[in-house]
Parts: structure tokens; sequence; C-alpha cells
């Protein structure tokens, strides 16, 4: 199944122009980060929405809540079929569509007067034009840059992360001067229209039949979705990803009510209120952690990184609820809780493709892509009833706590050693 990778291979890898840093794969990187920005506020941005929402509609944070959770489900569970429609017809074709879907789904949830009109909208809408835009975005970058999946990965899930930086504050100051409907109307319209200039200008990445490996990498037979299915390493994965998934979109989710409940929203830290300089620190290092975390692990190792980045997590979010009063170390912490998060998007995409191939990267993801779904259940509304249910969120902080050790630990006493007898296999 493995071998050491062949001198003559190496070499001419090398001398290609997808090895020797050609600026096209650069301009492709920068190119799928800005699709990436632009499909990143229904996601990061949603907790801003809940309050007005919840006004609107007349619903409980609870029932909304399943909108957040719709989103985040149909992005990742058709993932599968949009990842091999990407394989099939292109990045250019798919990812027009559902940068336009994106945009389209703030235009139309404006207009929405129901609960079943937001899940038809901004979740149905929002979840299918995400989904398309960020798995082919992920399939195609894994195959430009086959010497540093870790990294490219990192920066074009960066631009997911850290989009919603040059919007949280401008749409948080809409909301309060002009309403939910103009500011999901103008801005969807802004979405569409920047992710749809940057789609139209995709290429298919070369064929990889050159591409180098790493000097202590082994080469990796490609596996079809179906022989990959079938491997407990896989499924191992999956089940870690949804476990971290959980973690970090209860925050995402429900970030604007529990930091009410807190007291520490509105409360002013140099000169701007605490919940949304804290969702802009966020999304930054959110966003930084992708291509740092991929970097480190490219040099590390994959399951050793995993083990340090998911532990911080853990810890700040212990440190995030024990302070949760001082609206300054709410900031700062919530900035420490993302770093300790947003990685999973390079760790786990450059983990995959190590082990089962690169041919069928875009379709093998969209499965283990899946896992967010999984865990935007459990994080979004799963959760709300958790504190509803219990009346605290220290309930809903302890788990997700334990979710975050206990991957950790998964990831260096049981994922390492594995993965590590299936390519010896």
């Amino acid at each position: 199944m493995t071998g050491p990778t062949s001198a003559a291979t190496d070499a001419a890898a090398s001398a290609s122009p997808l090895y020797a840093g050609g600026a096209k794969r650069w301009v492709q990187l920068a190119l799928g980060l800005v699709c990436m920005m632009s499909i990143s506020s229904p996601q990061y941005v949603w907790t801003l929405f809940t309050k007005p929402f919840t006004a609107k509609l007349a619903v409980s944070l609870a029932a909304l809540q399943w909108t957040f959770s719709l989103l985040i489900v149909l992005q990742t569970f058709l993932s599968p079929l949009q990842g091999w429609l990407v394989d099939r017809f292109g990045p250019r074709r798919l990812l027009s569509v559902g940068t336009v879907l994106s945009g389209l789904s703030w235009v139309l949830a404006a207009r929405a007067d129901s609960l079943s009109g937001l899940l038809l909208t901004y979740g149905l809408f929002g979840g299918v034009g995400t989904g398309i835009v960020y798995i082919g975005v992920i399939g195609s970058m894994v195959k430009w840059f086959p010497e540093r999946r870790g990294f490219a990965t990192g920066m074009v899930a960066a631009g997911y992360g850290m989009g919603a930086i040059l919007t949280t504050i401008p749409i948080s100051g809409s909301l309060a001067q002009s309403g939910l409907e103009a500011t999901l109307q103008s801005y969807g319209l802004l979405f569409g229209v920047v992710g749809l200039l940057a789609a139209l200008m995709l290429q298919v990445p070369p064929s990889q039949s050159a591409a180098p490996a790493r000097a202590h990498a082994t080469a990796v037979r490609s596996m079809t979705a179906g022989q990959m299915l079938r491997s407990p390493v896989f499924w191992l994965m999956f089940v870690m990803m949804a476990m971290m998934s959980t973690s970090g979109l209860m925050v995402i989710s429900q970030m604007a009510t529990f930091s009410r409940d807190f007291g520490v929203a509105s409360v002013i830290v140099m000169g701007i209120a605490a919940l949304p300089l804290a969702l802009t620190l966020d999304r930054f290092t959110n966003g930084l952690t992708r291509p740092f975390f991929g970097w480190v692990s490219d040099h590390l190792g994959r399951e050793n990184t995993m083990a340090i980045a998911f532990a911080l997590e853990g810890c700040a979010m212990t440190a995030w609820l024990l302070t949760r009063d001082n609206a300054l170390l709410f900031v700062l912490l919530s900035g420490v809780v993302f770093f300790g998060w947003g990685e999973i998007f390079s760790l786990f995409p450059s983990t995959l493709t190590d082990t089962f191939g690169s041919v069928n990267a875009t379709t093998n993801y969209g499965f283990l892509y899946m896992a967010q779904g999984v865990g935007s259940i459990f994080g979004g509304p799963l959760a709300a009833l958790l504190h509803q249910t219990t009346g605290t969120w220290v309930t809903v902080f302890t788990v997700t706590i334990a979710l975050d050790l206990i991957t950790a630990l998964l990831a260096l006493l049981v994922l390492k050693p594995m993965r590590q007898r299936y390519l010896e296999g």
C-alpha cells in the first residue's frame, strides 16, 4: 500500500510548475481565500441576528437555533455530493453557483416573516451555497499544494474564519441604525457579488502524477470514498471532528446570549462594547490559527499538533468560564478559545488526505466534513435546550470543555498509533 517516494519522481516534481512555486497556484490560493471570506458571515455573524430574529418571529432561542443547525447540516451533509460535483465539473462553475446562493440567502431572509421562511432562506439556501464553496476550495488547495497541505488548507480556511472580521462591527452597527431587513439585503448582495467575481477566475488543479511528498513521508495510494468509509481510522477522525465542532459551534451560535447572561455584552472595553469586540478578535484568531497550526503540523506531525491545539481550547474555555464576569478577560480569552478551535479546518483535511490520498480528496473530505453538521446540532439547539433545562451555562461549558480534552487525548493516544498501523499495513 505504501512505499518510499522515488528519486526520479521527486526530481520531476521539483522541476514542475506545480512544485516550483509558479505564480498560478498562489493566485488560485488568493482567489480561494476571497471566496471563503465571502461565505463566512452566515455562520460567524449569526449570533448577532438571534435577538432581532427571536423578536421579529416571536420564537424561542432554542427554536431559532434550528436555522443555524440547518445551515451547518446542509453545508456539511451535502458536501460529499458537492465535492463529487466539483471534481466532475471543476471549481469555477460550482463555486460561482455557491457564492450566489450564499448571498441570495441573506437577501431572501430579509423578507422572511416566519420560522419556516427563515429555515428555507437562511438555512437551506445558505447551507447549500456555503457548502459548495467551502468543500470546493479546500479540495482544490490540497491538490494545488501537495507538499504544503497543512499550510494551504489553513490559509483558505483562515478566509472562512477571518472573513467576518471585516463585517462583524459594521453589521452590528447596521443592525442598530438600519434594522434587520436592510442589513441582510445590503450585505447579502455585497457577499454574492464579491464571491462570484472571485469564483469566475478559479481553475482546475493540475495533475499530481509528479507531485512531491515531504522528505520523511511515504507515498499513499489514493482511496475512493467507499474504501475510506470502511476504515476505522476515518470513523475515529469523524468522531473527533464532531466533538471539536460541538464545542466551537456552541460558542459561535450562543455567544451573544451567554455574554448577556454573564453581564458583559454591553460593557465598554477599549472604546467598544465587549460583544462585538470579542467577535472581531475571535474572527482574527480563528483565522490565524488555521495556517499557523497547519504549518506546525507539517513539521511536528498532525496528531501531536492536534493534541496541543485541542488541549489549549479546553484550558482556555475553563479560564473563560471561571472569569466570566470580567469583560476585559472575556474579550481576551474568547480569542484564545478560537485560536485553539479553528485549526480543526486545516488539521483534519490535511490528515485525511495524508491518509487516504489526494485523487479523491474533495469527495473524501466531504464525508468527513459532515461531522461539522453533527456538531452544529449538539452545539446549537441541543446546547440551548441544555441551558434551558438546567438554567445555567456552567453545565453547557462543562460538557464542551470535556469534549475538548478528551479529543486531545484521542489524537495522541489512539489516532496516532492507529493511523501509523494503517499506513504501514
